[in-house]
């Protein structure tokens, strides 16, 4: 149909992808970080197909922020988008959503999020690293593609409500530590590897690339 535009079906509003590191917008995890700050690296992505629910694109969230801002983002200062879309998805709630769902839709470019349990309890990045440095852009949208494969399985019980239905004590289990320590590597590796293009730090590893056809918004 000439002149139809996909955000007419499905909006205009980016969709997210966690590029490295996860969890630690979740103060379950912060809180036992003895070496803050954690960090984690996400993408905001031009909506140019509809991505998949349920498969780890921050869909609900965006759901959210469709209904909330009717398919558009508002012309607002990114922070406090992102403070009234957590809200909003997180009413009522008693495992509410990371915020690092709402700043990977809000927020442009590629973001290294750096979050400390002592700032804001560990809910909010104490800092928010951008770069949206058009060559970077470019390269990012010329090696990255989504693959459709499935959503999540019926009965998937996550990290995060793992933690609500067990003891939590000081002493970290086998699977907080992993997190812990792969948002450490997050906030080494992930912005390294924006920094650099990516390219030293992905160009020799075809298994590690999670590419799109879509564009970095």
């Amino acid at each position: 149909m000439s002149g139809h535009d996909i955000t007419d079906s499905i909006g205009a509003i980016p969709y997210r992808m966690a590029f490295a590191g996860g969890w630690i917008d979740q103060p379950f995890v912060s809180r036992h970080n003895t070496s803050p700050p954690g960090s984690m690296v996400v993408v905001g992505l031009e909506p140019t197909f509809r991505c998949m629910d349920r498969a780890g694109m921050a869909t609900g969230t965006r759901n959210v922020a469709m209904r909330l801002w009717r398919g558009n983002l508002p012309n607002r200062k990114p922070a406090e988008l992102v403070r009234e879309l957590y809200e909003a998805e997180n009413q009522g709630k008693s495992e509410p959503s990371g915020s690092q769902d709402m700043i990977g839709l809000i927020y442009p470019g590629v973001n290294r999020l750096d979050f400390d349990f002592d700032h804001a309890g560990g809910v909010f990045p104490k800092h928010i690293e951008s770069n949206n440095d058009p060559a970077v852009v470019r390269w990012l949208e010329n090696v990255i593609h989504v693959v459709p494969v499935a959503p999540r399985p019926e009965g998937y019980i996550s990290p995060r409500r793992k933690k609500s239905r067990t003891r939590v004590d000081s002493s970290l289990g086998t699977e907080r530590q992993g997190l812990l320590r792969g948002n450490r590597a997050a906030r080494h590796n992930g912005s390294r590897c924006v920094d650099e293009r990516l390219h030293e730090v992905l160009g020799g590893h075809p298994a590690t690339h999670r590419p799109a056809s879509n564009r970095v918004g």
